[in-house]
């Protein structure tokens, strides 16, 4: 069984896309958690994924008007876990004092968050809350096998682009740049500073891109991160992702582009944009698959980190050790070749 660090469960993490759930309950797994979720007149409810009677998955029932009913005999939990109905019970006779444990739940940004602690965090990050209405172009979510600290450290990593993204964000015969590099610790995480980087050599920015004022890496919680691109012409552009761990070597990838201040119907994203991006994510994908395959090969063996890995120690610091961050952890400016 996979087991993490207490402080984890007190974070919130994306379980699902909000409108996938339905008239039907939907099955999650969390954190190694089976979760079921259902959409009542309340709102959206979560629950653990077992009645209390017989422990009968509550996702194979069905909603009612009153809560969900189990497969089984039918027993109905409401919204807030208690015991509704027992059919066969005599007019007359007490419910039993049971109940299914619910778990607190948001819907936010088009997404669905829960939190497995009863006690933590008392909202998702700040920075998803900040986004602008209507500024959300797509929205979609991946299946990537991988550790989740190596999966986060891939968005944040922008070394790997020139070998595993070749001419797609960086042409690997292109001449490197000197880029300044800073990382700020942050009431929510941290950010990390790219300064010096006007323009990348790849395809995606040809087409799609212009001189840019600003690149930072946004860190927030325990797995939301996003790049932020902000342009001479006024727009930005952020592409969020929001990583949800289902078991220790398999998770769940939410990814967001919102843009402001540019031209950019859904449509066009959709069809012109999102392809390339989509090809980005598979390559990433299949270079976590094969990192994750070694690492199977070669159990109990650590990476080397130098000084160009910045966000690592932050990482494991965060997800192995479970304490928060300092401004001891911050990383002076230095020099990288991009």
């Amino acid at each position: 069984m996979t087991t993490w660090h207490p402080s984890i469960s007190k974070r919130w993490f994306v379980a699902a896309i909000a409108d996938k759930i339905g008239h039907k309950p939907l099955a999650v797994t969390v954190l190694g958690r089976p979760l079921v979720l259902m959409r009542l007149d309340s709102g959206i409810v979560a629950m653990e994924d077992r009645c209390p009677h017989r422990q009968v998955p509550l996702s194979a029932g069905r909603v009612t008007p009153t809560g969900i009913e189990c497969a089984y005999h039918g027993w109905v939990f409401g919204a807030d876990g208690r015991c509704k109905a027992v059919p066969g019970l005599a007019q007359g006779d007490c419910l039993p004092k049971v109940g299914a444990r619910t778990i607190a739940v948001r819907e936010l940004d088009g997404m669905v968050w829960v939190r497995l602690a009863a006690e933590g965090d008392a909202a998702p990050p700040e920075m998803v809350a900040k986004f602008l209405p209507d500024s959300r172009k797509f929205l979609n979510q991946l299946h990537w096998r991988g550790y989740i600290v190596d999966v986060i450290e891939n968005f944040l990593d922008p070394l790997h682009t020139h070998t595993v993204h070749p001419g797609l964000v960086r042409k690997p015969d292109a001449p490197r740049s000197a880029v300044r590099v800073k990382l700020d610790i942050t009431g929510e995480g941290f950010v990390v500073n790219y300064r010096d980087q006007a323009a990348q050599s790849g395809i995606l920015f040809r087409l799609f891109e212009s001189p840019r004022v600003s690149e930072k890496l946004h860190f927030a919680g325990a797995g939301s991160a996003q790049i932020e691109y902000v342009y001479a012409n006024g727009s930005v552009i952020r592409i969020t992702l929001h990583f949800t761990p289902e078991t220790q070597d398999h998770t769940h990838v939410f990814t967001t582009m919102h843009v402001e201040n540019r031209w950019a119907p859904r449509w066009a994203v959709r069809w012109l944009v999102y392809p390339f991006l989509h090809k980005v994510a598979r390559q990433d994908e299949r270079t976590l698959e094969l990192q994750a395959m070694n690492q199977a090969r070669f159990p109990g063996k650590r990476g080397v980190s130098t000084r160009l890995d910045i966000v690592r120690a932050n990482l494991e610091k965060i997800w192995e050790q479970g304490e928060p961050l300092t401004d001891a952890d911050a990383v002076p400016e230095s020099v990288i070749y991009l």
